[in-house]
């Protein structure tokens, strides 16, 4: 998941921080590629809308 994905699909780094209950600085400083757990909350928050990748994925089940 990418973070300017993330981004367009809130419309804005003010309503991701909002829907993760985290600051607006926590959203800047990601990398372009978010971090996994947050691409499993943000999955879970949008009904699948947005979409963990499989890195993302492996991160719960690391031996599959």
């Amino acid at each position: 998941m990418k973070k300017t994905e993330v981004l367009n699909h809130f419309k804005g780094v003010s309503k991701v921080a909002e829907a993760l209950g985290i600051s607006p600085g926590a959203v800047s400083q990601w990398p372009e590629s978010v971090p996994p757990l947050r691409q499993l909350q943000l999955q879970a928050i949008t009904g699948g809308a947005l979409k963990a990748s499989d890195d993302a994925m492996r991160f719960l089940n690391p031996a599959a």
